[in-house]
């Protein structure tokens, strides 16, 4: 009954909760319309399969080396100034994919565009764990992701559709677009200001980088975003390849899936603990998998996306909010900046490899070898929690 009664009471939903989430809403619509679009935009500029996953794995591996400075400096200097200056060089770099024509430039672009990526996205998540109460972390981080589970609903759907009728380059004027509201938004919210005393000692601690407490979820997330570069990135040349249809509706039918989580799969992690959501998660994740590697047609196609969806969309907010759980409040922008960072190099090691993988054995590879990623993430997780409850540390 107390229980119940002090949920009643800490509100997740609020003026500048509302407002984060519809700036997060507009952040990654603008990120995933580039999911599809990149690998085209490549092989439009001359680029190999191998090129695609050098590409894709840049911009991800660019944003794992930020972080290992924004986590810090969000504790030091504050969540506004990082939030800001990372959607403004967001907006910069991939409103320039519009006019660049060469590989190279792709390239260096792609690297300020991780850049940006990483201080909006860390800053973003470290504000909502600011709004968030720590009664309701699991159900609060659940909620506030909707907005990037949305995006993803409609943004490559609308991306592919509009890939149809204008050249593929144009099409990164709308993501330019999609940040400049999103930062409209992140001006009107109001940041929770930093410890002074907090942040001196952090300041003088020279080498810090990352939350050393949160390595546990971190690692974990390493092995289950391996499986997200090879999905985002090959999925529309393999179907092309096979002569499946449906690719459109499959990020659709993912994200639906995705969408679907957000009303349990926090509120079980909340009442249980991790240990609930993320094993079935990595099962229906590895389904997934294995129906990708075998794909015979549409349907499997979209079952596929069903299963990965609600896989992963238990799994993700879930280790994300163990990761902030196990932090003092003024250590929670490290403990973001580090989560992400793994999720960073999970999709860029799985881009680089998968690369080389489907060039050397073919598209269906990718998908078996994602197995084996699931796998050893089922392993760790056991060797992680065998001789205790994980505990939530509010």
């Amino acid at each position: 009954m107390e229980l119940t009664q002090t949920l009643q009471k800490e509100r997740i939903v609020t003026r500048d909760f509302l407002l984060l989430c519809t700036a997060n809403f507009f952040i990654f619509f603008g990120f995933q319309m580039t999911l599809p679009t990149i690998p085209i935009f490549v092989k439009e500029l001359g680029g190999s399969d191998q090129l695609v996953g050098m590409v894709v794995g840049i911009f991800a591996l660019s944003a794992l080396v930020a972080r290992a400075f924004v986590g810090k400096i969000l504790e030091t200097k504050g969540r506004k100034i990082v939030f800001v200056f990372g959607l403004c060089l967001f907006v910069l770099t991939i409103g320039s994919y519009a006019i660049i024509e060469s590989i190279v430039l792709l390239f260096l672009f792609r690297v300020l565009q991780g850049i940006g990526f990483a201080c909006s996205g860390t800053a973003a998540g470290t504000v909502a764990s600011d709004l968030i109460p720590a009664s309701r972390r699991g159900e609060g981080m659940s909620l506030y992701a909707l907005g990037a589970n949305f995006a993803l609903a409609i943004a490559p759907m609308i991306a592919l559709t509009l890939a149809e009728v204008i050249p593929v380059h144009l099409i990164f004027l709308f993501c330019a677009l999609s940040g400049v509201i999103a930062l409209v938004l992140t001006l009107q919210i109001k940041y929770k200001k930093i410890d002074p005393i907090a942040a001196q000692t952090l300041q003088s601690q020279k080498r810090v980088f990352f939350e050393k407490a949160a390595w546990k979820p971190s690692l974990l997330m390493i092995f289950i975003t391996f499986t997200f570069g090879g999905m985002a990135s090959f999925l529309p040349l393999y179907t092309d390849e096979k002569g499946i249809a449906g690719i459109k509706l499959f990020f659709t039918v993912y994200a639906i899936s995705l969408l679907a989580t957000r009303f349990f799969a926090g509120k079980i992690y909340d009442r249980k603990g991790i240990k609930y959501i993320f094993v079935p998660g990595a099962i229906l994740i590895m389904a997934a998998m294995l129906l990708l590697a075998w794909l015979p047609n549409e349907f499997v196609l979209l079952l596929a996306a069903a299963l990965y969806g609600l896989g992963f969309g238990s799994v993700q907010p879930g280790l994300q909010a163990w990761a902030i759980s196990l932090v003092s409040p003024n250590r929670r922008g490290l403990a973001t900046a580090t989560f992400f960072a793994a999720f960073d190099l999970g999709v860029g090691l799985g881009a680089v490899l998968f690369g080389q993988i489907s060039h050397y054995f073919g598209y269906q590879k990718i998908y078996e070898a994602s197995l084996v990623s699931i796998f050893i993430s089922l392993i760790l997780f056991h060797y992680f929690t065998r001789d205790s409850k994980v505990e939530l540390v509010k």
